[in-house]
């Protein structure tokens, strides 16, 4: 082999190399970036949450959460079967389940298998706070989150607020029914929270 060609055969590896080396830094401040309900793992164990301080709809929606969160359904069983994302039916089921059901504006149906007609439900209800307005979430509440990262809208419970931080439970999160924190003032896919009451 001639030196011409061993030399050429170190810049091609020495490219591809750096190649590599900008894909994977790329990839990492995409991780760093995204918000950890897009991750591929549980970010958190669920929560101890004092129920001593919560209304008796509080504390089953909690306890709810915390049971089908150990069960981990497929999300099949919160669409009445329906192969759909179901992050707004698993709200609907819970909701169902806690004695609180909520109602389709279009159907009159439980279950509300849409983000954006669950926030139309909270809006017509005069239960939806959008961001920014000064309102701190309570335990019960949903979050309504805008399509970021074109993944589709994205709603979840809170179940317990320490500061700026709530502690969220939400179905369809990587297919998946997780627990994460959100700070609901710097996360700027968060549009607004569906009251509970």
């Amino acid at each position: 082999m001639s030196a011409q060609s061993v030399a050429r055969g170190r810049r091609h590896t020495v490219w591809i190399t750096a190649v590599i080396a900008v894909l994977a830094l790329a990839a990492g401040a995409a991780l760093l970036w995204m918000p950890s309900r897009y991750l591929p793992w549980d970010t958190a164990p669920f929560p101890d949450v004092d129920r001593t301080a919560l209304t008796a709809t509080q504390a089953r929606i909690v306890d709810l959460l915390e049971a089908e969160h150990a069960e981990q359904r497929p999300g099949t069983f919160y669409s009445d079967g329906m192969q759909e994302p179901w992050c707004a039916n698993f709200v609907s089921w819970i909701m169902r389940e806690a004695g609180e059901p909520l109602s389709n504006p279009h159907s009159g149906s439980w279950r509300i298998p849409g983000v954006y007609t669950l926030q139309e439900y909270y809006d017509s209800q005069g239960r939806f706070e959008p961001i920014g307005n000064g309102y701190r979430p309570k335990t019960g509440d949903a979050v309504l989150y805008d399509n970021e990262f074109r993944l589709g809208q994205h709603t979840n419970f809170v179940v317990a607020v320490n500061g700026d931080t709530a502690t969220t439970v939400g179905g369809n999160e990587r297919g998946k029914i997780r627990v994460h924190h959100l700070d609901w003032h710097t996360d700027h896919a968060v549009v607004g929270f569906g009251r509970l009451d």
